[in-house]
């Protein structure tokens, strides 16, 4: 090539312009990393973040490399959480938010390095010692949601949204992230009762949606509660379900999943039930424990609860069936 050929790169005229690759990649590399934070969930990140923060003060504490860490390291690590009484389960999170972090950082998690058989082998040992049951916490059933609601006094925005709250939580048997999560353009109202349209929930991180549809109801009448809230608040579009100031005014803002949790737990304090014993979760085990008690089948229960499997929900109704035809009970 001559001097001033156009396939000379040092001699690009000056009108050319030339792509700043730095300021791009690092746009591009923000926009990977706010999708690859959307593949889990807000609760999800939380509680990784909380077992990541054990591990690195665990490691500090001995002198020892968080980032990048060894298998022997983590598998050393899962045997102290063991030892301090941590539940397998937990355990087996904190692992995997080890194994989360290090992929946020573009390095191989411990468990897929070479030698992580060792974490293997630990992670056995840990759950055959100490099993994985979980402790449930207590339904909120038709009964104890019955008495829950009629703990909330009065007719102002907060007595409204939060009877509303915890009828709609229980009728369509929502954890309490998609619960917050609702749109009142989620919200379609025909004749029969409620459709609400679930977006995202940690059985559809792809949020393609699913319809639940909520019957009108004679006893929880979780329609009526909704409708009563919505006239009140007067909002047309944004979250469902809004955070209210102290002086019970109302915002823009969603509310939090936890204010959900907290707001069982006191109305289970208010009905004389033990608040230690109830959670966010107890809604929707509510309404699969009601449904199974009630003799509904294991396939129009997951039309409400979703379920990938199947083994949870028979979970439900063989503890609803426990004395039903028991197999001595004639001669017993």
């Amino acid at each position: 090539m001559g001097i001033g050929d156009p396939r000379d790169g040092d001699n690009l005229p000056a009108t050319v312009p030339q792509p700043v690759l730095p300021d791009i990649l690092h746009a591009e590399a923000a926009r990977a990393a706010d999708y690859a934070r959307a593949s889990r969930s807000a609760a999800t990140r939380r509680a990784y973040a909380s077992d990541w923060k054990i591990f690195t003060a665990w490691c500090e504490a001995r002198g020892l490399e968080s980032l990048p860490a060894t298998p022997p390291v983590v598998a050393t690590f899962l045997a102290s959480e063991a030892d301090t009484g941590t539940k397998a389960n937990t355990i087996g999170r904190r692992l995997a938010a080890i194994g989360y972090h290090h992929r946020q950082a573009g390095f191989d998690p411990p468990q897929e390095q070479p030698g992580s058989g060792v974490i293997r082998e630990v992670l056995a040992g840990i759950r055959s010692s100490m099993g994985t049951r979980k402790t449930r916490k207590k339904p909120a059933d038709a009964d104890a949601l019955r008495d829950m609601l009629q703990t909330i006094k009065g007719d102002d925005l907060r007595a409204l949204r939060d009877r509303a709250l915890l009828a709609i939580g229980m009728a369509a048997a929502l954890r309490r992230s998609e619960l917050v999560a609702l749109d009142v353009s989620d919200v379609e109202l025909p004749p029969e009762g409620l459709r609400l349209l679930i977006g995202r929930s940690k059985t559809d991180q792809a949020g393609e949606g699913t319809v639940i549809a909520i019957p009108e109801g004679r006893r929880i009448r979780p329609k009526a509660l909704l409708l009563e809230w919505m006239a009140s608040a007067g909002h047309k579009e944004g979250p469902l379900f809004r955070r209210l100031t102290r002086a019970g005014e109302l915002t823009s803002d969603p509310m939090s999943d936890r204010a959900v949790a907290r707001l069982v737990q006191r109305c289970a304090a208010d009905a004389g039930l033990d608040p230690s014993e109830f959670a966010g979760h107890s809604l929707r085990s509510g309404f699969l424990t009601e449904a199974a008690r009630q003799g509904a089948s294991i396939f129009k229960m997951r039309d409400v609860s979703r379920h990938k499997s199947v083994q949870v929900l028979s979970d439900y109704v063989r503890d609803a069936e426990l004395f039903r035809d028991h197999a001595g009970e004639r001669f017993l």
